[in-house]
């Protein structure tokens, strides 16, 4: 799998806030107080569990931004299946520079890992039917580039990815159409750009059959609805627009609800709750 790079100054803004918060007024003052004039340290990332790697820039940038000719050479790509004892990545520099940009670049390297991890598997359980698993803007403030990056690096792809890509069009939304698609779907339509798509939340059966009357939504977000009613709305779309099964999915139940004939399954954990994978940087 190819996975295009996340261009660099969308990692730079992450690294440099949280190198910021680490350091605080005075730097690394345990690392001051112990180290010896020229002092250099190699150290080794290595994979403590199974999973997929993401985030290999940044964990480069927790050093580079603190000494740029800092040496860190990553031994696999994002994207990558990683074992238990897989060597990542190497760092070689000032003692000062590991000690201080370790942290930073664990975090960031274990959370990123984890989220492709856990979309992996997703994507892995639903191989077989043509759905593909997908984000939403459920991101921890001022990660929402990288994480959804993540997600891509599992095999996973984005849903918008802020309030302007795209009109979606909730059951808040619709509160303030006095709770009638098809007048909140034409006042969409008439606002929008023709390069801007629309989707609808449905949560039952008879809001999908008014809107589809107007044929003005380019997908469907069909809300916790159980595998039969699904199947239903699916046949109802009949192709007319994209199909996305929200709500309480998880790698169980997820072939099930791919099954019935879905486009999109949207999870919005993968980004806000995702257990971090177990990586290690070993002093060598």
């Amino acid at each position: 799998m190819f996975l295009p790079p996340l261009p660099l100054p969308l990692w730079e803004g992450v690294i440099r806030t949280a190198l910021l918060e680490d350091l605080g007024t005075a730097g690394d003052v345990t690392t001051q107080a112990l180290l010896q004039p020229g002092q250099r340290l190699k150290a080794t990332f290595r994979a403590r569990e199974h999973g997929v790697l993401a985030g290999l820039e940044g964990a480069r940038l927790a050093f580079a931004l603190l000494a740029p000719h800092s040496s860190f050479i990553p031994h696999m790509q994002d994207g990558a299946a990683i074992k238990p004892g897989d060597v990542l990545a190497t760092v070689d520099a000032g003692a000062e520079t590991v000690l201080a940009g370790e942290r930073t670049a664990l975090n960031l390297l274990s959370h990123l890992s984890g989220i492709a991890s856990i979309t992996s598997q997703v994507v892995t359980v639903i191989a077989a039917t043509k759905a593909r698993v997908c984000c939403t803007r459920k991101t921890l403030p001022g990660l929402r580039a990288v994480q959804k990056y993540a997600v891509r690096a599992g095999g996973g792809s984005n849903h918008r990815f802020r309030l302007d890509d795209a009109i979606l069009i909730k059951d808040n939304h619709l509160a303030l159409a006095g709770g009638d698609v098809v007048h909140a779907l034409r006042a969409a339509r008439a606002h929008a750009g023709h390069l801007v798509s629309i989707e609808l939340e449905v949560d039952t059966l008879e809001q999908l059959e008014a809107a589809l009357t107007c044929n003005v939504a380019d997908a469907y977000l069909l809300d916790n609805m159980p595998p039969a009613t699904l199947r239903t709305a699916v046949s109802m779309i009949g192709g007319r627009a994209i199909a996305e099964a929200s709500g309480g999915i998880t790698p169980a139940n997820a072939p099930e609800i791919a099954d019935t004939g879905v486009d999109i399954l949207s999870l919005g954990w993968l980004t806000h709750s995702v257990k971090a994978l177990d990586i290690g940087l070993d002093i060598d």
